[in-house]
Parts: structure tokens; C-alpha cells; sequence
């Protein structure tokens, strides 16, 4: 049961979300004397970090309510609710006149965010008015549970104990402290943990993600804004407050060194700007300093982690310093004991159990608990306040140089986006992204015929770089080139820790261009970006395109309320009947939706009619991102489904289903489960968990796919496929080294046959996500045909980010549809739905569900 909000009787909820003013009278209500502070121990009945012991989301509400009520130095404020429906909150802790003031110490702010409008005058005013504010977030990763109890043990000591530095951190700063980014996880995680405890799977791995959708996946949401715990924080924190520094606190694997802080290791994003990475480089120091100073080992620096993607570094692109500390695990509550014999000699950028420039002390192996992280992030909460207490002016002044600089790189440059676009829907949705991340966008008033093509027409969208967060939209909007890492000169590539490519109108399928130079053609701000006005003819057959990102959406309603909905089987055209009883709902999805329903000379009744397909979508017991990610595609465009384990698999689904979901995942987990990795000990799952397809499943997905079935197999899972029941394809990448391919999160330029089904309303050429998948290849004695639906071309197969060996791509298959008995086969070579950007793709996913019996009754 989900605890209601808190109420906030000194009411800082209005300042925290950028609602209003706190009123003077809100503050004259206040009692005379608070409560006694009440410790951790006292609340929790156990203190933070003790071996054993987790916290659950409602009493972790509580206790900073309490602590709220007891002290003036601290008010909170929700923020919004989870995925799930619990509540979100930040906590404002400063001295009390700051807390009583916090409105005009945000205004402060918020003019030092925009020189174009401060002068430098009055910014060295604000600069020594103002406060920084420094933002550290907890537990997006919530089996990294450490960092929610050392924000409620920090929170307690920085107002109860009255040391030098907590004065000074209370007088100079103003910490924005938000005790968990995935309030649900807090929850699912400590059920999971205590279901096991004191038994033989004490500390198991979980068997389902730890948030609904995502999973560790919701630390790569930062630019596309999918998730409702990222736009609350976003929307009532980082662009509310314009923060100097947002420290975001994570752990890591155990055998590794005990803690990781910056500096980062390359490559680091040209657009973040150097004044914040050089800053970023001495607070992390400052953090290893201090940590050494208290007689903590195993303190890493320069190691592990880059700064490249802005899916994971909002904030560095809105003038803020990321910093990220990532702890050593234990497994969860539970103490490990680590043989230093077995500490990481082959980490990225260090040798855990050998010295070096950034790694000078080595930890020396031994028990590793709870506690022992907490004590770390104690020390790194206080370094990183410390830090920006002392240099206050300094961090505040150069967060207004930030913001100069930025926009003097900016001047003269641009992005346009045409209004005129083939997915109208995706370019929409591009741009509200771009909005939501606080980029300015005009709308140009006249034509500009600037002497070369493209031209800009009246009612294009223009991004000016010149602007406080226009290195946001420019890595957004701009083509990466990700440098060329090798483990040593001329040896095999440096993997990096994440993907190397996030162009988001390749992924969506949108044109845009760049614009250098000086920049003629009148504009209009544009306050709100709003989907483009749809219509209804007045015909009584209408067509609605498959090109509108948002048809699928408009079709799933309309099939649930019993309209009926036909399909050109040339081109994939939607058909209805037009006529007043249906005009008033296609009215009002039009409007809503952006889209057209044209007048059409084509019958309906002269083509086959859809139905809702019965979809199962595959969920296993290794809890699977790609498969949250699916769930989530099909929640946001309301097509229902149902989540299937190995045993449905292997029982059948023939009677039930029309289509199976198989999402990517690497195909010994998909086969063997948690068997592969986990074998016989104390950590493994109980064995009725363990399994996974196995040979039972695979039979059971044979007999579905021969007997009439879709199966849609999505990047490894294709190579699953294509291997385990022997079809005609076969994986050209097989065997092939990193020296000799490596494409790490890469866009790929394909060609698309749009005369194909799965391809209907795209574009002859699109950009495609690789990333780990097989490149297939029709085998010499293929036994039945292979259409080829998406191919790579011959050359220029790199769109974006890195790419090695390209040739080996060369004509190759990204996508196979095959007929397997009276069924089919759809392997994709590519993830179709990634991260929740491809809006391109999405298309071939909708498509493909709609592969199997269409007319009415052929079930």
C-alpha cells in the first residue's frame, strides 16, 4: 500500500516546483519550539547500514517528515508520483533564513542561467547574493540500495551535529537532496531480499526489473524523457532550479576498487563544456582527498566510466557539474568476503589490486558490507557540499561564464527542423523533447531562399545554438563521430561503458539540417510546441497513412471500441467508413493525434479487416531491459498483451496467441535462464527460477510458429532463432573479433523494400539501432525463400557513432521475414524499439504484429 504525500506544513512544495512564493504568512504559522530531532536508530529501529537490514519507501516519507517537523533548516516538497503511484519528494536542507527564502535564492539562480539577459554586472551582484544549489540523487538503480540510507543518515548528521564544515555547508550552499529517484524499486527490492533471508538464496539475483519498465535502463532516459520519475526530477528540480552540481550516487561490482569518482576517463562529449569538466576533475578530487584522509582504501579515479552520452548527463549539458560516485556492492544488505586474489586486474583505465597514479591505495581484500558504502558516501555527500561551500563564488561565477560560453560557440549556428516532414508525429514529439529539456525553438515567418539547398520555409522550426542549452540540442541534433579508443596502439577498440550514438531525428525518422553563418530569416519564439493540427474529410471513405507515427495509436482505440478498420494489403493504407455516426471520434483523435483521414476513392469493404492481435510477449526469469522497453512501446500506444514465461512457452500458445514477442537478449539467457551464469552457491535463484526455454520451449515456440503463429525476434534473439531451429540465415558476424567489427551502440544506414509489409509508411532509407545483434545472411542452400525487408547498402553504412569494419556489413540483412510452416518468422537484426527513441522503427514493430490472419473471423 502506497503512503499518501506528505504534507508540508512550512510549505516549500510551492518554491521546490516553481509553483509560487512561499507567503510570509505560511512561515508565521510555525510553532514556537519543533520537536526533538529524531535519529535514524530511533526511527528505523536499526541503524543505516547495518548487515541484514533495508528500508522501505513509506518510512523513509516519514522520516523526513519528522525531520522536517523538528528542524527549520530542512522543507520538503513533492515532486510527483512514480511510475507505480508513490510519492516523489526532494528535501531542502540550508540554514533557516535560506530555507524561509528560497524563492528568490532559485531567482538568483535562474538569472545567472541566462547571460544573454544578465549583464556582467549585475551577475557579480548575484554572484555574491546567491547560493549554489547542489542536487544529489539516490537509488535510481534501487539494488544499489545503499545510497537511500546515507541520505537519511547524512541528512540527520548535516542538522544535528554542529561541526565546522555542516555550518558551512548550511550557510553557503542550499543541498536539494532526493533520497531515491525509483521510489518503486526501494519497495520491490526489499520484498525481494526478505523473501530469501537467512535462507540458502540470501542476496539472489532479482527475476524481475527493478522499475516497471526499465530496469537499470532508467539511468538512460535523460534525454528522451519517457518515464514519469525522470520528467518530475527534470521538470521540478533541474529546470527549476538550474543547479550548479547534481551528484548522482550509484554502486558498482564487488570486485573492483571500493569507490569511483571523477575524473572521467575519455572520451568526454565536445559539447560538454571544458569549464564544467575542469571543475568536475577538482571536486572529484577533492572527494578522493578526503576519503583518503579519513583512511579509505580502494579509492579509484580516472577509471571505468566516461562522460559522453547526455541519455546519462542531463545536467552537463545545462551548465551544471555531473559528478557520480559508484561504490563497491555487497550484496544488498549482505556482507561478501573478497579475495584480493581475485580483484580485477582488467577494470577500464586501472588494476584493482595494483597502484597507481589513480588508483594510489589499494583495497586489500577481506569482508565488505553495507556499512562500509555508506561510510564512503558519507564522506564524498560532505566532500562535494564542502567543496561548494568554500568556493560559493566560484561556482556561482563560473556557472554564468558556462552559460556565456555556450552561447558565444553558439552564434551564427542552427538546426532547422522543416515543417513539412514525412512522420509529421515523430518530428512533433522531437521537438517537445527538445522543449521539455528547456531548448528554445522558433518558427520562421517568411520563406528564406538562402542560395543553397535546403532551403527554410515559412513555418519551419529553427534551433539556435546561441542560447544557455544549446550544446543539448546540439548533441541531440548533430551526427557523432566517437574517436577511435584502442586497449593499446593499433590493438583491439576500448569498449565503451555505454552506446556512442544518440542522433535522435535519424532515430525518429525526422529531417533536419544544419545551418553555419549568418542567420537572415525572421522568427517567432515558439512557447509550446503542439502537435500539428489533424483533420477529417467530409468523404465517405476515408484513408489514414501509415506514415503518421501516431495511426497505431489511432487504430488500437478504434479496434477496441468494435469501429472497423481495414488495410490495403499494397501499401499498409488504413481504410474506414466514413459518415456522421463516426465523425465526432475521428474528430477528436485527429485533433489530439495529428493525423489526417483523407478522402479515399477505395472501399473498405475491399480489404481485409484488422483485428486487435493476441500478442504474448516473452518475460523470462533473468529480468530482461529490452523486454521492459517492449512492454513499455506497447503501453504507450495501447495495444494490449499479455507477458509469457518458459512454461506458457513450452505448453503451447497456439490457442491464445497470435503473435510472440521474443526481445533481445543474448541467447544462452534466453535457452538456460539464470543456469548459465550462476551454476551451484549462495547467491543463485531457487531452482524453479533458474530455467529458461530450455529444449521444452523451443519446442513449444516451433509448434506455435508451424502451426500459424508470428514469432518477431529482436536482435540477439534473431540469432537464437536463426541458430536453434536451423533456418535458412545465418549470423555473418559470428566469430568475428572486436579488431575486426565493433559497432558499440552504433546507427547504421539501411535500405528498406517499403513494398514490404513490415515496412509500410517508411521511408526507402532509414537509420537502424545496432547494437550486438547479427548481421544475417541467406545460407548458399537456403531450403525456403528469405524476403529481405531492410538491408545494409553496399557502402556508407555508418550513419552515426562508431562503427569498425563496416565492409564486413556490406549487402547484408538487418531484417529477415521467412515463412516457418504455417507461420512466420520476423528476425530483426537490429532493436526495432530502442530505448524508447526509434520512432522509425517503431513503425516495423507495429507492422509485424499485423503479419498473421487479418479478415474478420480467421481465427
Amino acid at each position: 500500500m502506497h503512503e499518501a504525500p506528505p504534507s508540508v506544513g512550512r510549505s516549500a512544495v510551492a518554491v521546490l516546483a516553481g509553483a509560487g512564493r512561499l507567503a510570509c504568512a505560511a512561515l508565521c504559522l510555525l510553532p514556537l519550539g519543533f520537536a526533538a530531532l529524531p535519529s535514524p536508530e530511533s526511527h528505523f529501529g536499526h541503524a543505516m547500514g547495518e548487515d541484514r537490514r533495508l528500508v522501505g519507501w513509506s518510512d523513509v516519507v516519514a522520516y523526513f517528515r519528522r525531520l522536517e517537523q523538528a528542524s527549520d533548516s530542512l522543507a520538503i516538497a513533492t515532486i510527483g508520483s512514480s511510475t507505480e503511484g508513490r510519492t516523489m519528494f526532494v528535501a531542502a536542507i540550508a540554514e533557516p533564513g535560506t530555507v524561509a527564502d528560497l524563492d528568490r535564492y532559485r531567482g538568483i539562480l535562474a538569472k545567472l542561467a541566462d547571460p544573454r539577459s544578465t549583464t556582467p554586472d549585475e551577475a557579480d551582484r548575484l554572484v555574491v547574493e546567491g547560493k549554489p544549489a547542489v542536487v544529489i540523487t539516490c537509488s535510481i538503480h534501487s539494488t544499489e540500495v545503499a545510497s537511500t540510507l546515507t541520505a537519511v543518515q547524512f541528512a540527520h548528521d548535516l542538522l544535528a551535529r554542529e561541526t565546522p564544515r555542516h555550518s558551512a555547508i548550511l550557510e553557503n550552499t542550499i543541498l536539494l537532496l532526493v533520497p531515491s529517484l525509483n521510489p518503486d524499486g526501494i519497495d520491490k527490492v526489499r520484498s525481494w531480499y526478505e523473501r530469501w533471508l537467512g535462507g540458502p538464496y540470501e542476496g539472489a539475483p532479482m527475476t524481475e526489473l527493478y522499475h516497471k519498465y526499465l530496469g537499470h535502463d532508467n539511468n538512460r532516459d535523460w534525454s528522451v524523457f519517457t518515464q514519469r520519475e525522470t520528467r518530475n526530477v527534470v521538470e521540478r528540480i533541474h529546470n527549476a532550479w538550474r543547479p550548479q552540481i547534481v551528484y548522482d550516487v550509484h554502486q558498482m561490482g564487488v570486485e573492483g576498487a571500493r569507490i569511483f569518482v571523477p575524473p572521467w576517463i575519455d572520451p568526454i562529449d565536445p559539447n560538454i563544456d571544458a569549464l564544467i569538466v575542469q571543475q568536475v576533475n577538482a571536486y572529484g578530487m577533492a572527494m578522493a582527498a578526503d576519503l583518503t584522509s579519513r583512511g579509505r582504501k580502494g579509492v579509484v579515479v580516472n577509471g571505468i566510466y566516461d562522460y559522453y552520452s547526455p541519455a546519462r548527463h542531463y545536467q552537463s549539458y545545462h551548465g551544471a557539474l555531473r559528478l557520480l560516485s559508484e561504490s563497491a556492492s555487497a550484496r544488498y544488505a549482505t556482507p561478501v568476503e573478497v579475495d584480493a586474489r581475485k580483484l580485477n586486474g582488467d577494470a577500464r583505465n586501472y588494476n584493482a589490486a595494483v597502484r597507481s597514479w589513480n588508483h594510489l591505495e589499494p583495497w586489500g581484500g577481506g569482508t565488505w558490507r553495507l556499512r562500509d558504502i555508506v561510510e564512503d558516501q558519507l564522506i564524498a555527500f560532505e566532500s562535494v557540499l564542502y567543496s561548494a561551500a568554500v568556493r560559493r563564488t566560484d561556482l556561482l561565477r563560473n556557472f554564468y561564464r558556462i552559460g556565456q560560453r555556450v552561447v558565444e560557440r553558439g552564434r551564427g549556428k542552427a538546426f532547422v527542423v522543416p515543417r513539412r516532414q514525412h512522420d509529421p508525429n515523430a518530428a512533433t514529439r522531437m521537438l517537445r523533447m527538445l522543449q521539455f529539456g528547456d531548448v528554445e525553438i522558433d518558427r520562421a515567418v517568411t520563406d528564406w531562399d538562402r542560395g543553397e539547398e535546403p532551403a527554410v520555409s515559412r513555418g519551419d522550426y529553427l534551433i539556435r545554438l546561441a542560447q544557455p542549452y544549446g550544446s543539448f540540442a546540439k548533441t541531440l541534433l548533430e551526427r557523432q563521430d566517437y574517436p577511435d579508443l584502442r586497449v593499446y596502439p593499433g590493438g583491439p577498440p576500448r569498449q565503451p561503458y555505454d552506446v556512442t550514438a544518440n542522433t535522435l531525428p535519424l532515430l525518429m525518422g525526422v529531417d533536419a539540417f544544419r545551418l553555419d553563418g549568418q542567420i537572415e530569416v525572421p522568427t517567432e519564439p515558439v512557447p509550446e510546441v503542439a502537435p500539428r493540427a489533424g483533420s477529417v474529410a467530409e468523404a465517405p471513405r476515408l484513408a489514414l497513412s501509415p506514415r503518421f507515427s501516431s495511426s497505431w495509436l489511432a487504430v488500437h482505440r478504434l479496434l477496441k471500441e468494435g469501429v472497423a478498420v481495414h488495410r490495403d494489403a499494397s501499401d499498409g493504407t488504413l481504410l474506414l467508413r466514413g459518415g456522421s455516426e463516426l465523425r465526432s471520434r475521428l474528430v477528436a483523435l485527429a485533433g489530439e493525434l495529428g493525423i489526417d483521414f483523407a478522402p479515399t476513392s477505395e472501399s473498405a469493404a475491399d480489404h481485409p479487416r484488422l483485428r486487435l492481435p493476441r500478442v504474448a510477449l516473452y518475460s523470462g526469469h533473468v529480468p530482461i531491459m529490452d523486454e521492459g522497453w517492449t512492454r513499455w512501446l506497447f503501453d504507450t500506444y495501447e495495444l494490449p498483451y499479455r507477458s509469457v514465461g518458459d512454461d506458457e512457452v513450452a505448453g503451447g500458445l497456439e490457442d491464445g496467441f497470435d503473435v510472440l514477442v521474443l526481445p533481445d537478449a543474448r541467447p544462452e539467457v534466453l535457452e538456460g535462464g539464470f543456469s548459465h551464469q550462476y551454476g551451484v552457491g549462495d547467491s543463485v535463484v531457487p531452482p524453479e527460477l533458474r530455467g529458461g526455454l530450455g529444449e521444452e520451449g523451443l519446442a513449444g515456440l516451433r509448434r506455435f510458429a508451424s502451426g500459424g503463429g508470428v514469432v518477431l525476434a529482436f536482435n540477439r534473439a534473431a540469432a537464437y532463432l536463426a541458430s536453434r531451429l536451423e533456418l535458412p540465415l545465418e549470423d555473418a558476424l559470428q566469430g568475428v573479433g572486436k579488431e575486426q567489427f565493433f559497432g558499440p551502440g552504433t546507427l547504421l544506414n539501411a535500405e528498406l523494400d517499403v513494398a514490404h509489409p513490415l515496412c509500410f509508411g517508411m521511408r526507402p532509407s532509414e537509420a537502424v539501432w545496432f547494437q550486438g545483434g547479427p548481421a544475417l545472411r541467406v545460407r548458399r542452400r537456403a531450403s525456403s525463400p528469405v524476403r529481405q525487408a531492410v538491408r545494409y547498402p553496399q557502402t556508407g553504412v555508418r550513419a552515426s557513432g562508431w562503427l569498425l569494419g563496416e565492409q564486413r556489413l556490406a549487402g547484408l540483412l538487418a531484417v529477415a521475414d521467412l515463412d516457418f510452416g504455417d507461420g512466420r518468422l520476423v528476425l530483426f537484426g537490429i532493436r526495432p524499439q530502442y530505448r524508447g527513441q526509434s520512432d522509425a522503427a517503431f513503425k516495423m514493430v507495429f507492422n509485424g504484429l499485423h503479419l498473421g490472419p487479418a479478415a474478420e473471423g480467421s481465427r
